[in-house]
């Protein structure tokens, strides 16, 4: 019995090493899967920072490589329904940021905001689907921050299967993060190790 306990240790300590040291090397460039870039119908920007995958959705339209841009709606505070329901004017923050496109040469009627409530990639990819099928897109390149482009990939392919679309993922260059030493900065670890966890739980088929 000792033996066969020994021997599982070894194997463990075996295979823990090298796992180890890979993701110590290569954890953070392989949470940033992105594909090559080409001419699409649309440019969806997921939610989760306020002007870093925007600006790029920006840069993307005016180099030509798409004509219309999606921003995603996000999760407004409660607070907010409430104050506008007094008849108070407050821009959502999709707004905000449709402004800022705007003044940097974007035309409004390029920019599509929608009145759907997403909190999270599965529902950015439930309302990427609805698009898709409403417009009849076919190639659709979708912008977020480095680490979230392998997992917002997988949820999003899962949720457009069947209609044809594809898509393109791309960081976006305003993202500080640095992949290749994610172990050396705080904010990088943290956001690393949380996309580690989700992209596990997606493979695993524990989240949706």
């Amino acid at each position: 019995m000792r033996t066969a306990i020994r021997r599982t240790l070894i194997v463990l300590v075996l295979v823990a090493v090298p796992a180890g040291v890979w993701m110590a090397v290569d954890g953070g460039r392989y949470l940033q899967h992105e594909d090559p870039l080409r001419h699409a119908d649309a440019v969806f920007v997921l939610g989760g920072s306020r002007l870093e995958r925007p600006m790029e959705a920006v840069d993307l339209y005016r180099a030509g490589y798409a004509g219309v841009i999606v921003l995603s709606p996000g999760r407004p505070e409660v607070i907010e329904v409430e104050i506008r329901a007094r008849g108070i004017t407050f821009p959502r923050e999709s707004e905000i940021v449709r402004g800022a496109m705007v003044q940097l040469g974007v035309p409004a009627t390029a920019i599509i905001l929608t009145d759907s409530i997403v909190d999270n990639t599965a529902a950015e990819a439930v309302l990427l689907r609805s698009l898709v099928v409403q417009h009849g897109w076919h190639t659709v390149i979708v912008v977020t921050s480095k680490y979230h482009t392998r997992r917002a990939g997988f949820a999003l392919r899962r949720t457009l299967r069947g209609t044809g679309a594809e898509i393109i993922m791309r960081a976006t260059r305003y993202d500080s993060s640095d992949p290749a030493h994610w172990l050396q900065n705080r904010s990088d670890f943290r956001f690393a190790s949380s996309e580690w966890q989700k992209l596990i739980a997606y493979r695993l088929g524990l989240a949706e």
